[in-house]
């Protein structure tokens, strides 16, 4: 070979061997594939701590495990965010969201929705409402004129319930600040709120429907004296999640296994049901990503509010086109 014809082959050589170290350090910097797992490791978001939600889990996990072939390990951690970034770097498979956490996961971590829990009443969601004293004749037109009429309850400013749903869904769309709508605003718990409008010191309250069922079961005398006027669209609660990229076979072992648990009759159904029942769970009943919608919708009347303060155009601008497309979908949807 010619010194000519050598150096060129030594030159394809470098860039070749040059070309596979690029290509070796991309997927380095690329979250692995799930693929098929060895194992699957089940991620739980829970304010309780792993002390306390770990054998109240455990069971459930050990029955998944025995329905996919594969073990199946508990991820506890100290932030939702912690876990996200878990499944976005591939270590873990499976998680159990609120949802707001559900959303990140679906948006930055290549997640699916493949379930949602349905609670002990059966329930797959809940609502945020207004309560009124009974017999006070206010309506839900009457609060909605505004004027400075009326003292109103609210939850915590991050409170779904008991601020950003009725913002989000009642509020908003009306272009209503409910500090300038009623002649004051106070914060408070539901609990408390709905005491305060019985007796009459509030005249208007947010509340929701996992309240008021707990104050006519604690407390009937108070939950009597009260009503409701006014209901939101439907509140997911919590969802189970999968890895997009998770090997098919897999992930279908998984949807079955939630989708069938507790169901029927029997021993083993009434075992499963036992196992539920300390998760204040019924069952879980198929879900895909549109179930997270009015988180979505709450989240871009967050978004739009904050753009508003800061004066940014293009993210209002954003912000609103998202609210509008959400709004829309709501409506046409059954």
């Amino acid at each position: 070979m010619s010194l000519a014809g050598s150096a060129r082959v030594f030159a394809v050589g470098i860039l070749t061997a040059a070309s596979l170290v690029l290509a070796a350090c991309g997927d380095r910097d690329r979250a692995p594939s799930a693929g098929a797992p060895k194992e699957i490791v089940f991620s739980i978001q829970s304010a309780q701590g792993q002390a306390s939600a770990g054998p109240l889990w455990q069971p459930l996990l050990d029955d998944l495990s025995t329905a996919v072939g594969l073990p199946v390990r508990p991820h506890f951690a100290s932030t939702y965010a912690a876990l996200i970034d878990d499944m976005k770097r591939g270590e873990t498979q499976v998680a159990w969201f609120s949802p707001q956490p559900a959303v990140e996961a679906v948006d930055e971590a290549g997640a699916e929705v493949i379930a949602r829990t349905v609670n002990l009443e059966g329930a797959d969601s809940y609502y945020a409402t207004l309560i009124v004293r009974k017999g006070s004749g206010i309506t839900l037109e009457d609060v909605l004129a505004c004027g400075k009429r009326y003292s109103f309850g609210m939850g915590d400013a991050q409170s779904t319930s008991g601020s950003l749903a009725p913002k989000t869904f009642l509020f908003g769309p009306r272009d209503i600040d409910p500090n300038q709508c009623f002649a004051s605003v106070r914060s408070d718990n539901h609990e408390s709120n709905a005491f305060q409008v019985a007796s009459g010191v509030l005249d208007v309250s947010t509340s929701n429907s996992v309240g008021a069922t707990a104050l006519r079961r604690q407390n009937p005398t108070i939950a009597d004296q009260v009503e409701q006027i006014w209901q939101s669209p439907p509140i997911p609660e919590a969802g189970i999640l999968v890895r997009g990229d998770l090997d098919p076979a897999v992930k279908e072992k998984i949807r079955s296994f939630f989708l069938t648990y507790g169901q029927g009759s029997g021993v083993e159904a009434d075992r499963q049901r036992r196992v539920l029942a300390g998760l204040s769970y019924s069952r879980f009943s198929a879900a895909d990503d549109d179930y997270l919608d009015p988180v979505r919708e709450i989240m871009a009347s967050q978004a739009l509010a904050t753009a508003q303060d800061r004066g940014d155009r293009i993210a209002i601008a954003e912000a609103q086109q998202e609210l509008q497309r959400l709004r829309a979908k709501r409506e046409v949807q059954p």
